[in-house]
């Protein structure tokens, strides 16, 4: 007799005042129809646009994920598993992958690694993922070409720091300037929100 499926349920929600049961439901009857056995539920009420470090929900599943504790992540939606961008994203799911677990999204059946066609999700999240990255690199040169035509001096005298940093350094500066928050500048820059406000800290020039 084939054994069945040990699923988790991921649900998350973004304050206090939205409920996760009316989710839960639907993915557990989801589950039940498939004749997947729910081993857990875990919730996270927390913007999807936090790390998995910042989120005790989402760590849990890759905890668990690591340690073979279950086969399949069953979630309501892409944006609910995460909201980080397609790259964050799709590290999750091809993390879930490495570890021999499957996901599937329940608004989105086509999101699935269950099917004949997971090959060609992978690889279309990819191809997303890469034309995110074209398009941050392209955001931040810009910046700096803006930052050169504003007079800033971009370069390294003798013995300062790397041009690299200086450079970083000011285009921090600007964007915040602009008021855009460090999580923001971050993910234009590929760093984290606090590398993001680290280097605001900092004077290019030294």
């Amino acid at each position: 007799m084939k054994e069945k499926m040990r699923a988790v349920i991921y649900a998350r929600v973004s304050t206090t005042d939205q409920k996760p049961e009316n989710q839960i439901r639907e993915l557990e009857a989801y589950a039940a129809k498939q004749g997947w056995e729910v081993v857990q539920t875990i919730k996270d009420k927390i913007s999807g646009t936090k790390q998995a470090k910042d989120r005790a929900g989402l760590s849990k599943v890759l905890e668990m994920a690591h340690q073979s504790k279950f086969d399949v992540l069953l979630f309501w939606s892409l944006d609910r598993l995460s909201r980080e961008g397609t790259r964050e994203t799709l590290g999750y799911l091809q993390t879930l992958t490495e570890r021999g677990v499957k996901w599937h999204s329940y608004t989105e059946e086509y999101l699935s690694s269950l099917g004949a066609f997971a090959d060609v999700v992978i690889s279309i999240l990819s191809t997303l993922a890469k034309q995110e990255r074209i398009r941050i690199s392209e955001r931040t040169k810009a910046g700096l070409s803006r930052a050169r035509k504003e007079g800033k001096a971009i370069g390294r005298p003798k013995g300062k720091r790397s041009a690299k940093t200086a450079d970083r350094i000011r285009l921090v500066k600007q964007l915040r300037k602009e008021g855009q928050s460090f999580g923001k500048i971050g993910k234009q820059l590929g760093i984290t929100k606090q590398g993001a406000a680290q280097l605001f800290a900092m004077n290019p020039s030294k």
